[in-house]
């Protein structure tokens, strides 16, 4: 895959706004604890491409819009971000910016397909699309869990802030949701960004017997 400036722009912008949006957050605790969850996959993507796994500049821009989203949410809080005229247009109960969030993790989907395809890991695009959606399932299921055990160690204040429920009893089940609708999505446009290239192999394959 050809090298592009891409990643390298889209990180200095993260950079900046991380630093911007780390000067005085609504609460110092939650901000760490939101912003490690974001810079450990960030650091993770960086020494991969430094490893010479590349991704499309496709798949970059959908994991910084993630980062990007997420890192405000980590200055505000999920909760208290500033969406109350969007709340009071769709006469929400609750703000909705986290679901956003969660619903935007499924963009690792692409990614991840992108790899699988490439490496040729799994064969069959529908398998593939099956086991990437489960994963990102998993993936959820494991942030909850993680949430949880943060509330529970954490003052109360700012494990409330942080689980960022509003109440909402079947919180978690919905934002495992979110992400598993997100990855069935970005899965789904994987697939259809890509749908010649899967058909030229398959021509590749049917003129080589």
């Amino acid at each position: 895959m050809p090298c592009s400036r891409l990643p390298f722009v889209l990180l200095g912008l993260y950079i900046l706004e991380a630093v911007v949006l780390g000067i005085a957050p609504v609460d110092r605790k939650v901000w760490w604890a939101e912003n490690l969850t974001a810079w450990i996959p960030i650091a993770v993507v960086c020494l991969l491409y430094w490893r010479k796994v590349r991704f499309s500049n496709t798949a970059y821009l959908l994991m910084w819009l993630f980062f990007t989203l997420h890192t405000i949410g980590g200055h505000f809080t999920f909760a208290n971000v500033p969406m109350q005229t969007v709340t009071d247009l769709c006469a929400f109960q609750r703000n909705h910016y986290d679901r956003i969030c969660h619903f935007l993790v499924g963009v690792f989907a692409y990614p991840a397909m992108e790899y699988f395809d490439r490496n040729n890991l799994i064969r069959g695009r529908t398998l593939m699309f099956i086991l990437t959606v489960l994963g990102i399932f998993g993936f959820a299921a494991i942030f909850e869990i993680i949430e949880w055990i943060y509330a529970v160690v954490a003052d109360p204040e700012a494990g409330i802030m942080f689980l960022g429920a509003q109440g909402d009893v079947w919180d978690a089940q919905k934002d495992m949701l979110a992400d598993g609708l997100g990855a069935i999505c970005f899965a789904g446009l994987y697939c259809w960004t890509n749908r010649n290239k899967n058909d030229s192999t398959r021509m590749a394959r049917c003129e080589s017997k």
